[in-house]
């Protein structure tokens, strides 16, 4: 019996595309292998936010007391466990058990490109969705492999306490990891291959986020090139600039998309980046298959994902055309404090032939930055100038992932400073930042009272 569609990875895409094609009359085929729910809720933004939150709490206590505090090691990881257990439950596990689906357990491939084999079933259906996610890069290092190293997934699953940690990469996982770690009273050092941390932000932004670490005595190289890893009373990783010794070896090097389908036989090619190559609509290169989620290889962001699964069963079963406007997706680092980004950078903008502007507002000149005691930071806005249309917003700022989506709504809205300053923003917030890089625009923010319009 051929089935309408099949839905493979059970993950943030799968599951929104699960709940849309209920919703559209289709009770999917819904193959899944591993941890129930994907990365996100088991070995990713669930379990490292929570540590970060308790390393958060810690840090205030160290700031109240003036004297270093830190956490039991283990407790903390158990404690992430008991949350991960919980939302796994809450909102995969009972949520799978309110639609309508047939739930296969296993690796799928491809056996033609309207089939799929797995555990020994061949299913055919009109439609598919790959939604199958990406794991962690492992970088050709000599002697890594034989010395061993961590992934997110060990990082956040450890067997032992640690003293010191070694992060390879520099971007937001490894900014996560870093004062996460650090917080718990590990020495940490990062290594990172490009002149700064966080590359592919603004310059201000990632000078900031060094600094931050710095300041809470992370060790941060840059510029620095591997050469190769070895064991001496630790693991000692060799670069260009000298040798550093810790007890593990964390690699925050990027993920790789899971394309290991045989996508070949189903006429599915990849891109440039590994991953699967889809038009705006979703589409694969063939016609009756659409890829949602980190497997595109694009951002792997959970919330995107999420867009992406519910796109991709529109387009596919009603043929509606619908497309994601990437421009308005924000970002976010949780570091404390957060770093948060969307819409072009001011180099992105310029390349693409944009006649921009932009203003910065430092922390310090926000009201509820220093109520917080916390005015490290910045905003940095950026319009286009012949309409005064915002098309960037990046922020280093306390709970800045709380309020990006305002200005992510802003750049879909093809909102101008204007809008933003005859918004009536509450006081005191650190939302009010949007308000005065817009107002950045048209006076001297620093000489301004509380609440000026």
């Amino acid at each position: 019996m051929t089935k309408d569609l099949v839905i493979i990875g059970y993950g943030a895409a799968g599951f929104a595309a699960l709940i849309r094609a209920n919703e559209l009359g289709i009770r999917p085929v819904l193959i899944g292998y591993g941890p129930l729910g994907g990365t996100c809720v088991n070995v990713g933004c669930v379990p490292s936010k929570t540590v970060l939150r308790i390393g958060e709490l810690y840090n205030y206590v160290d700031r109240v007391l003036g004297r270093e505090y830190y956490p039991e090691f283990m407790e903390v990881f158990a404690r992430e466990r008991e949350v991960v257990s919980e939302l796994r439950r809450l909102k995969y596990e009972d949520v799978l058990a309110k639609y309508d689906v047939e739930l296969i357990e296993g690796k799928a491939y491809f056996t033609s490109p309207n089939t799929v084999k797995v555990n020994g079933r061949v299913i055919e259906a009109r439609r598919f969705i790959i939604a199958t996610g990406a794991s962690p890069n492992i970088p050709e290092i000599p002697g890594l492999r034989e010395v061993g190293y961590w992934t997110n997934v060990e990082a956040l699953n450890p067997d032992r306490k640690i003293d010191s940690l070694i992060i390879i990469g520099g971007r937001a996982q490894a900014l996560e990891f870093a004062q996460m770690y650090r917080r718990l009273g590990v020495d940490v050092a990062i290594v990172q291959r490009s002149p700064t941390l966080i590359p592919d932000w603004e310059p201000e932004l990632a000078l900031e986020a060094q600094r931050m670490l710095e300041d809470e005595g992370v060790l941060v190289i840059t510029n620095a090139k591997v050469l190769r890893v070895s064991r001496g009373l630790g693991k000692v990783v060799v670069t260009d600039k000298g040798e550093i010794e810790a007890d593990e070896i964390l690699l925050a090097t990027g993920r790789r998309p899971n394309v290991d389908l045989n996508l070949e036989t189903a006429g599915v090619k990849l891109n440039e980046k590994g991953g699967i190559l889809v038009d705006d609509e979703l589409r694969t290169t063939n016609p009756n298959i659409y890829a949602a989620g980190d497997v595109i290889g694009g951002p792997m962001l959970e919330a995107l994902a999420g867009k992406q699964g519910v796109v991709a069963v529109d387009n596919a079963v009603l043929n509606a055309h619908r497309k994601i406007d990437m421009l308005s997706v924000p970002q976010a680092i949780f570091t404390q404090p957060n770093l948060a980004r969307v819409g072009l950078t001011f180099m992105e903008a310029s390349r693409a032939g944009f006649n921009a502007d932009y203003r910065v507002v430092w922390m310090r000149d926000v009201a509820k930055a220093r109520i917080l005691g916390e005015t490290r930071g910045l905003i940095k806005m950026i319009i286009e100038r012949s309409n005064m249309r915002i098309i960037g917003v990046h922020v280093m700022a306390e709970n800045a992932a709380e309020f990006i989506g305002e200005a992510a709504l802003a750049i879909r809205l093809k909102a101008t400073i204007d809008d933003i300053i005859d918004t009536v923003h509450v006081f005191p917030t650190m939302a009010e930042s949007l308000k005065l890089a817009a107002q950045a625009f048209r006076r001297d923010v620093s000489k301004l009272s509380c609440c000026v319009d």
